[in-house]
């Protein structure tokens, strides 16, 4: 096993540059996914997959289709890195450039926490690396404008990791909502995902192998605490702002993409988003306590969407996991790998085109590894990863502006909300900004 040192700041500023220089030297008159396709594996190659952030999430993607194989990993904990690497037989990096330069790398997982999710992306597309990478693709819409955009520049294959596209039953359900069997859909009942609220716990002593710096990246460096750290402690970082959109963006990321693919907008999006109450102001944690409360103070205001067929989305008692569609005929109720209807003779038209009980992670790497191989698009493509990615940022502006918001879909932008459109972006600590273009 090689290991890599760690980077130091200027040293990423330094990778960073060669990896914008040798995509400006790219001929812009090739069509996109030429390079792409010259760099993908032959049809019998196994891919290289590199995996970027190898914690809990990355570990459980890491049982790979026969077509695929792990040659190296890479994290901010040295300590992590070396053991993943170990139990996996391959190279550890504590840098994710080092490893984008290894000509065995065909691809990448990406496992970070949501804020290390765009810069990694947008290089691996530069370094020609098919991504996969996990929900939310991303922190903030203008960040997964950036993602697609790479992606399409460089004609790389990018799977969103929200794998109930690959789940039979949501598949179905959502294609007979699609399909019209409910007639017009005039209403959908969404979860009541909670916002992120601010981070102020203490600092904690750093551990001896992590690369703090690094961890925080584009957002302000603050002191260390476990509880930033691990995901979902009490509360864990995807509860905090500056690195998540709470579970609005965590869980909201997988019951609003099936109501983006069931009501076929995954190229699109509602074109109004309001709230009933007041402006949501996110408490400040300074110690350790129940996700549960948090959950309860951030879920307030309620928010609604209206999409352009004039369906009403509201965000309140139904499946965290996915939406109960109302029409003209009757009701869907979709949900995490299950559904059920009413009336009950549309279950049984359901039932009849199930696929199956196939190990959803599983079946979406696969689809992944096969569109490497094609070079045709995933069924979690990156723009449907981002359009659904942002439903949910709205939520949150919604919450956080209080008060009634005209989006316009193409333009990705609000009508005359100069507020709300700022929050559509954030500042990159720097030397992590977003490359000017990719």
């Amino acid at each position: 096993m090689i290991q890599k040192k760690q980077t130091s700041r200027r040293e990423f500023v330094r990778r960073t540059a060669a990896l914008v220089a040798g995509a400006a030297a790219v001929p812009n008159t090739l069509r996109s996914g030429v390079l792409a396709a010259s760099h993908a594996p032959a049809a019998n190659d196994r891919v290289g997959i590199g995996y970027i952030g190898v914690g809990r999430r990355a570990q459980q993607l890491m049982d790979l289709p026969q077509e695929a194989r792990i040659v190296a990993v890479a994290d901010v904990h040295r300590d992590r890195a070396d053991r993943v690497a170990a139990a996996k037989g391959c190279r550890a990096y504590y840098d994710y450039r080092a490893l984008l330069d290894s000509n065995d790398v065909d691809a990448v997982v990406i496992a970070t926490p949501d804020h290390w999710h765009a810069l990694p992306s947008v290089h691996a597309c530069q370094a020609r690396k098919d991504v996969y990478c996990e929900k939310p693709l991303s922190l903030t819409v203008r960040e997964g404008r950036v993602m697609v955009d790479a992606a399409r520049k460089y004609g790389c294959v990018v799977q969103t990791g929200s794998q109930q596209r690959s789940m039979p039953a949501n598949d179905v359900a959502c294609r007979m909502v699609r399909q019209g069997h409910l007639g017009r859909v005039h209403t959908i009942i969404g979860h009541n995902y909670p916002s992120p609220w601010e981070c102020g716990l203490p600092a904690e002593a750093v551990p001896r192998a992590m690369d703090w710096d690094t961890w925080c990246g584009p957002t302000p460096l603050r002191p260390f605490h476990h509880d930033i750290y691990t995901p979902r402690a009490n509360p864990g970082w995807i509860s905090f702002r500056p690195y998540s959109g709470g579970e609005m963006t965590g869980w909201g990321s997988h019951g609003l993409d099936q109501v983006q693919c069931a009501m076929d907008t995954d190229a699109s999006g509602p074109v109004e988003v309001w709230t009933a109450g007041d402006a949501f102001e996110p408490p400040v944690y300074e110690k350790p306590e129940s996700r549960a409360r948090g959950d309860v103070r951030c879920g307030r205001p309620s928010v609604s969407f209206r999409y352009g067929s004039g369906a009403v989305l509201h965000l309140a008692d139904g499946p965290a996991g996915g939406a109960i569609f109302i029409g003209e005929n009757g009701k869907i109720t979709v949900d995490r790998g299950r559904f059920a209807a009413d009336p009950p003779e549309l279950a049984d038209t359901l039932h009849q085109q199930d696929r199956g009980d196939a190990d959803p992670t599983r079946t979406h790497l696969q689809n992944w590894i096969d569109c490497i191989k094609t070079r045709q698009r995933p069924v979690a493509d990156i723009e449907i990863g981002h359009r659904s990615a942002t439903l949910c940022h709205l939520g949150n502006i919604a919450r956080w502006v209080g008060r009634p918001l005209r989006w316009n879909p193409s333009h990705e932008a609000f009508a005359e909300d100069a507020q709300a459109n700022a929050l559509l972006e954030r500042a990159h600590r720097e030397p992590y900004g977003l490359p000017k273009s990719v």
